[in-house]
């Protein structure tokens, strides 16, 4: 007797450039893939939920022509990678293979076409970030030339009144959001060369997605936040302001910067405020645990062999590798 055999993908083409209108089918097999991850990490039960379609747009749109997606034999979509670069600093994520692709060595080919993708951009850093208890993942990309470095941790601070309200960059005319927008890529700039998260900055705002907290001391900008309020998980209620790039001139000025994302998380509705800090920077986050930081999460940031990321000689780079 006959037995049907569920089909399984031999052969993928690409990479072709994603589009918007391709999210709910990357939501697909984002999840797909990461339920597969846990299961074989022994936690069965779990389902990874789809995320939000507006955090899955701002991923595409910063991508640009880095959003790349393969396809099977049904012009379904297989795998994909999500490359990003901010001036000379690159890395990809969110990428996955769909579990029926899986073991025919797309996974390799995905980020080597990364690898590929950001040495022509051309990045100076070249990362990502992988959960730190998953060895089959860091074995896998140990195997492609990247790296461990230290971890990204999550770190919460609950939302709390500032002592006076903060400058945000959604309150600004027009005309001073081109100014300000040069005056943060020259900050990050001067901190650490290299970096420039202008694009992500303006994008928020345009998609309405978070807010960008300003710091300025003597009328000079010293430091800036930019923070996603909005759910990163489909159909949950906000509950976190998100910090995914943080750039201070002093480490000095963190505490600071620290109470008016507070504020900013009790304006916006939400409960509290998470950082991903990068533990390269120990006093900082000490500073960060000081201040009431719970410690919520762990990831281990992976760069190329060549291309790993340099430290702020005297300010502070936080920026986040993943969405």
């Amino acid at each position: 007797m006959a037995v049907a055999r569920p089909w399984r993908a031999s052969r993928a083409s690409g990479p072709f450039q994603a589009t918007v209108s391709d999210a709910p089918a990357l939501n697909q097999v984002f999840s797909d893939a990461f339920t597969e991850r846990y299961r074989r990490d022994g936690m069965v039960g779990v389902r990874v939920p789809f995320l939000n379609s507006a955090i899955w747009r701002y991923a595409i749109e910063d991508a640009g022509a880095g959003a790349l997606l393969w396809r099977d034999e049904r012009e379904e979509i297989v795998a994909f990678n999500i490359i990003h670069c901010s001036d000379r600093e690159g890395w990809m994520g969110p990428l996955a293979v769909r579990p029926d692709a899986q073991g025919i060595g797309l996974g390799k080919e995905i980020v080597r076409a990364g690898i590929d993708w950001l040495k022509r951009a051309p990045a100076s850093v070249i990362g990502l970030e992988t959960m730190p208890r998953t060895m089959d993942n860091i074995g896998f990309y140990s195997s492609l030339g990247f790296l461990p470095g230290r971890l990204t941790i999550t770190v919460t601070v609950e939302a709390a009144h500032g002592e006076r309200p903060p400058i945000l960059y959604s309150r600004l005319a027009a005309h001073d959001k081109t100014d300000v927008l040069g005056e943060c890529r020259a900050l990050a700039q001067r901190v650490l060369a290299g970096h420039d998260f202008s694009r992500e900055i303006a994008l928020t705002d345009e998609l309405e997605l978070g807010e960008t907290l300003l710091l300025r001391e003597a009328g000079q900008l010293v430091g800036f936040a930019l923070c996603h309020m909005v759910p990163l998980v489909e159909g949950r209620p906000r509950e976190e302001t998100r910090v995914l790039k943080l750039v201070l001139e002093h480490e000095s000025l963190l505490p600071r910067l620290v109470l008016g994302i507070a504020d900013l998380a009790r304006r916006s509705g939400t409960r509290r405020a998470a950082f991903r800090a990068q533990t390269e920077y120990q006093n900082a986050f000490h500073q960060l645990i000081g201040q009431g930081g719970r410690v919520r999460w762990t990831d281990l940031r992976m760069s190329l062999a060549g291309y790993s990321e340099p430290r702020a000689p005297t300010g502070l780079v936080w920026s986040n590798w993943e969405i």
